[in-house]
């Protein structure tokens, strides 16, 4: 297979979505399931914007974890680095919607959730082939809240650093993913401190940080070369380089918000990949960026799950040509 790009690191998993909006966990009756995770639906989008990318993680040997290696293989994803665990079975998530399509973690059914097999990503199995030609690695912080797949995390972090990749982290903080919460917050800005991009929702700005300035949250991070704070469909507050601004988001009609951050940063690397350092340099072109990160966000929204409704790269195109 090709030498991808980006490497997305983490997990990959199946959203148990409510057909039933307004309904706690216990009124719903049915769901659909669709494929998800933030690193997996990273890399999907990538792809999508004509970016090449592979997905490193861990899956059962079943069913869904079938499915999902054959999903990403039909869109286009290096699955080289793709662990399967005989044992642990391939992780479900139940995801309950507000009457505006707004959605709610809800568990894991009957499974807790250390028992899953993408915490058995094994740092010893990492495929290091995978980091000698890529330019970037994409990680979120939910691995960290298990010992071996912490370990993996560690390890690719390291991997990275030796092959000069850019280490963009996106704080994805999920409680529900931690048996011990104490624990996540040092943890987390310890990884973040391998960080060239951090990107965070207002929320988690203000939970890590005491901040949603990106440019205050820079200055906690000597190393930093961009941080960006999502603000929801109200766009997003950038600091690349030096260049500082608010992107205002774009009005559509929301179907599903699931996934529409991870379609945000697979818009932001692929200006990466195209434009390098002059995102940094050049403040038109930052801010082009977000708005183009905006949009491929915005689409997202528009229709059910994370994967099937990321916009192709002429979408966006034409989508902006209008907007």
């Amino acid at each position: 297979m090709y030498n991808p790009k980006i490497l997305c690191i983490g997990e990959i998993l199946f959203d148990c979505l409510a057909d039933q909006l307004g309904k706690e966990l216990n009124e719903v009756t049915s769901w659909i399931a669709y494929p998800g995770g933030a690193p997996a639906n990273v890399a999907c989008g990538l792809i999508k914007l004509g970016i090449s990318a592979a997905f490193i993680g861990c899956v059962g040997k079943d069913k869904p974890g079938d499915e999902l290696v054959k999903i990403l293989d039909k869109i286009g994803v290096n699955s080289t680095g793709i662990q399967r665990h005989t044992n642990a079975p391939t992780r479900q998530v139940y995801v309950t919607r507000s009457l505006t399509g707004e959605r709610q973690f809800a568990g894991f059914g009957q499974i807790k959730t250390e028992d899953f097999a993408d915490t058995r990503l094994n740092s010893q199995q990492l495929t290091s082939s995978l980091f000698t030609q890529a330019k970037y690695l994409v990680m979120g912080t939910l691995e960290l809240a298990y010992t071996q797949s912490q370990q993996a995390i560690f390890k690719a972090i390291q991997l990275a650093k030796k092959y000069q990749l850019h280490i963009l982290i996106d704080v994805n903080w999920r409680p529900v993913f931690w048996q011990n919460i104490e624990t996540a917050k040092p943890l987390i800005i310890q990884v973040l401190q391998a960080a060239d991009f951090i990107k965070c929702s207002e929320e988690e700005a203000h939970w890590l940080f005491k901040t949603e300035d990106p440019q205050e949250i820079a200055q906690q991070f000597p190393k930093i070369k961009g941080i960006l704070v999502t603000l929801g469909e109200k766009g997003c507050h950038y600091y690349l380089g030096k260049n500082q601004g608010i992107v205002a988001g774009f009005s559509v009609k929301v179907m599903d918000t699931t996934g529409a951050g991870d379609s945000f940063v697979a818009g932001f690397l692929s200006q990466c990949c195209y434009y390098e350092e002059e995102i940094l340099n050049n403040a038109a072109r930052a801010k082009q960026t977000i708005i183009y990160s905006n949009a491929v966000g915005a689409l997202t929204t528009t229709k059910p799950g994370a994967i099937a409704a990321q916009p192709s790269k002429e979408e966006v195109e034409i989508w902006l040509k209008n907007h």
